[in-house]
């Protein structure tokens, strides 16, 4: 296993995916806190005062019940479940809010993972001894550090709130009870708000820090690089092989072609080109296979097997292998010399049809310059 003062690289897609599969992504508690704080108290301080008063509404409605209400076995529990059912509807809102902060604010920083590997049960977790040292490694002294600068940025902000508020607050006595009430909750509100407010701080600390630990944490050392590249594209002998395979299938559908072909031109012996053409098309002769030495034998051995006519042309051979590859039409240089060899292939085929004389195979095939190969 590598060092991890060799773990230099930054971490491969792969990497990042396989991770992310385990459920290891970046996340930061304090970002959840802080959005879900500041959304809480927004809402709170948008809609306590009337949450404040439905409250208040369905508590003196509790207790103005009559006489008869109260002794009566049956009733109480009415009025008690529509007062809950009141209660909830005034909250819905606020613990709808609470559910969407609560899942939209993770995804907007990691994106959505769930990891039945994440949530398995591990016995390294339940180790004392290595509960003990992550507590004293450098996260946990990161959390510490953020947990002291919590209680202090909070305590701070509470004292400055406490005396800008405190007439305020002794001064509620005095108003009438709807009133006072729902002054009251606009003091908590915007104090909830500013106490909220003020953890943009520690959110700004951890976020970073918590993207910059997952990228370390994740990063590779160049020999895992390699090891990842060579599990991904297969070892040198598997990938021969896998070319082996590949050539051969080629092959195989190539010597496939072989007795379709009209003719095949031959060197005669080193080198063998067959060649298909479809008078009702507007196309050119194509090439459908070729090959030299033992394919090129191949290629003559099914060629006679199905009848296909053989011409020996040495320097047509040679420009058709090297110009064109297998399924391709021939290049427009060698239209005409190509028309000599299918014009004697049909004369063949005619002749041989009615028993004629066969004709004698083209001697003067001109090829090219450009297109002549040793």
């Amino acid at each position: 296993m590598a060092d991890k003062d060799d773990k230099t690289e930054e971490p491969t897609g792969k990497r990042l995916e396989d991770s992310k599969k385990k459920g290891q992504i970046a996340r930061s508690r304090e970002l959840n806190t802080f959005v879900m704080l500041i959304a809480s108290a927004s809402m709170f301080l948008i809609q306590g005062g009337k949450i404040g008063k439905g409250l208040i509404e369905v508590m003196q409605a509790q207790f103005q019940l009559s006489r008869e209400i109260i002794f009566d076995p049956v009733s109480p529990m009415v009025f008690f479940k529509q007062a809950m059912i009141d209660s909830l509807l005034l909250m819905a809102p606020f613990f709808a809010l609470m559910v969407f902060v609560a899942i939209i604010t993770p995804i907007s920083m990691g994106g959505w993972v769930f990891s039945w590997e994440a949530i398995a049960f591990k016995p390294s977790k339940m180790n004392p001894i290595t509960g003990i040292a992550r507590i004293f490694a450098v996260r946990g002294l990161v959390e510490l550090f953020k947990a002291l600068l919590k209680i202090l940025l909070v305590f701070a902000v509470a004292v400055a709130l406490y005396k800008s508020f405190i007439d305020k607050l002794l001064g509620l006595s005095a108003e009438p009870l709807d009133q006072s009430v729902s002054h009251a909750l606009n003091i908590i509100g915007v104090c909830f708000l500013v106490l909220s407010a003020s953890l943009v701080l520690i959110a700004m600390i951890d976020v970073p820090y918590q993207l910059w630990e997952h990228t370390k944490n994740l990063k590779m050392s160049k020999q895992e690089i390699k090891d990842e590249n060579k599990e991904s594209e297969g070892s040198p002998e598997t990938k021969g092989r896998q070319r082996r395979v590949q050539m051969e299938m080629s092959q195989r559908r190539m010597m496939s072609e072989v007795p379709n072909a009209d003719v095949i031109v031959t060197n005669p012996n080193h080198y063998a080109v067959a060649l298909k053409y479809d008078q009702n098309s507007n196309s050119a002769p194509k090439l459908v296979a070729k090959g030299v030495d033992l394919i090129a034998a191949q290629i003559r051995n099914t060629a006679i097997g199905a009848e296909v006519p053989l011409v020996a042309s040495p320097p047509l051979a040679r420009a058709l292998y090297y110009s064109t590859e297998i399924d391709n039409e021939i290049p427009q240089g060698l239209y005409l010399a190509v028309a000599q060899i299918l014009a004697y292939v049909y004369q063949l085929k005619a002749a041989q049809k009615n028993d004629w004389r066969a004709p004698l195979p083209p001697a003067d095939i001109n090829v090219p310059d450009e297109f002549k190969r040793d």
